[in-house]
């Protein structure tokens, strides 16, 4: 018998292949506004994407701020200047339509859904991950969709786990485990709220921060074996 009864997932590079969501938005993107990328834009373009997502998880900047500028900015430095908001709108319009599973997902979440409480916790967009979620036939499996959005709150500040467990009854913290691919995000969030954590490390790195999971796993189909030893 397992020791949980609540499983907490995260969804981009866990549930969802965040990256070929991305490239196919990105993709749609500069096509739709004429706009000749290189491999050297679109990697710069992320570099600060990923910056600036670090800083919304301390809490330095807004999901506004980082939605409507992270195209601005990084287009900026290759001469080209574009309205940020509008960049943000349109790119948000074709990531929803972009539901690439995470090998075994959807098996996983079905056969978890049988003997688990399952709930989604995500930094995403409200809008755009609801619809990932109902268009990968995955929204069904879980009891709740939290997202930072409609929280108040971001992965890893207390506050949103405090919400979370707020509205998840008889929910024992002893028994809920979170499984994630960041480290930052789920990993260090899950253990400021006092719950077991679970590093997806899809991308088999090496972990050089000081952030200690309960459990790593490499490939999702792990989860079950963990779950049943």
């Amino acid at each position: 018998m397992s020791k949980y009864e609540t499983l907490l997932f995260d969804v981009d590079d866990t549930l969802l292949d965040f990256d070929l969501a991305e490239e196919s938005a990105l993709s749609r993107l500069f096509e739709q506004e004429n706009i000749a990328t290189t491999p050297t834009m679109i990697a710069r373009y992320k570099e600060i994407n990923a910056s600036m997502w670090r800083a919304f998880e301390r809490g330095e900047v807004t999901k506004n701020t980082l939605h409507n500028t992270r195209f601005s900015i990084a287009l900026k430095e290759f001469g080209i200047d574009v309205d940020g908001e509008y960049f943000e709108t349109v790119f948000q319009k074709y990531l929803q339509e972009a539901h690439h599973y995470v090998d075994g997902a959807h098996e996983l979440i079905a056969q978890l859904a049988k003997n688990y409480n399952l709930y989604v916790v995500s930094n995403g967009v409200t809008k755009t991950q609801n619809k990932r979620l109902v268009d990968a036939d995955l929204a069904k499996y879980f009891q709740a969709i939290f997202i930072s959005e409609q929280t108040g709150y971001q992965k890893p500040m207390p506050a949103f786990f405090d919400y979370v467990f707020e509205r998840i009854d008889g929910l024992n913290k002893d028994k809920t485990l979170i499984i994630g691919d960041s480290l930052t995000s789920d990993v260090k969030g899950g253990l400021l709220a006092g719950i077991d954590t679970c590093w997806f490390n899809i991308r088999n790195i090496y972990n050089t921060t000081d952030i200690q999971p309960h459990y790593e796993i490499k490939k999702l189909q792990e989860l079950q074996t963990l779950l049943n030893k």
